[in-house]
């Protein structure tokens, strides 16, 4: 799943306005990067867009890092397919 990998580092950089290689993977998007809450919701907006998928809100808390929201979204996708 790089793709998903790539495709999520695309819509955190995007919304962020922050360079992809500006993004560690576990670097806390709020604290280390400066995203907010309303980012947060854009991210999670567009991944379930992007990939088709219903991402409950009470997962919005466990959207800390760039490796957080790619397994969110693979877990999503995987249940999807099922």
């Amino acid at each position: 799943m790089a793709d998903v990998r790539k495709e999520v580092l695309a819509i955190v950089s995007m919304v962020i306005e922050k360079a992809p290689d500006q993004i560690p993977p576990d670097a806390h998007l709020v604290q280390d990067i400066g995203a907010d809450s309303m980012m947060a919701l854009e991210i999670l907006a567009a991944l379930e867009k992007k990939y088709k998928i219903i991402i409950p809100e009470e997962k919005l808390k466990d959207l800390t890092t760039l490796n957080k929201i790619i397994e969110l979204a693979e877990s999503s996708l995987k249940k999807k397919v099922k």
